[in-house]
């Protein structure tokens, strides 16, 4: 069994993961998991099989549903799931006209054919490289939750993935850009344009780009230390 993703952000699904098949393997007594995830990219470098490290925009960070078969995130609620069922998901039939999932997956398909010798030369490279994870990912959002005055990590979105849900679905404070990402951040720059959300350019940011949100918006008011945000 392999557990796949699109992209890690800091790394907490990676260490979820582990602590959720240590927590199987003890109550089910089966062991023989591998806790490895393999993703897109790994910006956070936190896993070991990737694609790559480059922070950059996957589609269904963007467009979600519409090239996923129209099926939502997973969905664990209590009236809505059993206490043993599997995690759930909707079905949004109401967004069947702008379903772009076939055709999202025949063009990704089309381009089989002339990336397949590059892929292969460059899958080789990396199995003999050291790919050893570095946790940088994780030790920047700490760093930002503390500079910015958040004190908590759960708050602070890195990725261009993860901005972009900030800027879609949830309440965003500020967006922190990487100096010189130019273009690849375009749809970034107009969404938080659009809401209002100032981009701050920083350096030495190993993501394009981190969404913040502020913790006046979220369920418990401030940080997890109860502490405003200064910044």
């Amino acid at each position: 069994m392999v557990f796949v993703d699109g992209w890690t952000g800091k790394g907490a699904i990676t260490r979820e993961l582990a602590q959720a098949i240590k927590e199987f393997e003890k109550d089910e007594g089966i062991t023989g998991f591998d806790p490895e995830i393999a993703v897109l990219a790994d910006p956070g470098s936190c896993v070991r099989t990737y694609g790559t490290r480059d922070d950059y925009l996957i589609p269904s960070a963007c467009l979600n549903s519409t090239v996923s078969g129209l099926i939502s995130r997973t969905v664990l609620r209590a009236d809505l799931v059993g206490p043993d069922d599997f995690h759930g998901a909707k079905f949004y039939r109401e967004l069947a006209g702008a379903d772009l999932s076939v055709a999202f997956l025949d063009a990704v398909s089309a381009r089989f054919p002339h990336v397949a010798d590059a892929a292969c030369a460059q899958a080789k490279e990396l199995l003999a490289a050291d790919r050893t994870p570095t946790w940088e990912g994780w030790a920047a959002v700490e760093r930002i939750s503390e500079e910015y005055g958040i004190h908590d990590v759960n708050l602070v979105k890195p990725g261009v993935g993860e901005t972009t849900w900030v800027l879609l679905r949830r309440v965003p404070w500020k967006v922190l850009a990487r100096a010189g990402a130019g273009r690849d951040l375009d749809h970034v720059r107009l969404l938080a344009e659009q809401q209002g959300v100032p981009v701050e350019e920083v350096d030495e940011l190993p993501y394009t780009c981190v969404g913040l949100i502020h913790p006046r918006y979220t369920r418990g008011a401030t940080g997890v230390d109860g502490k405003a945000v200064t910044r």
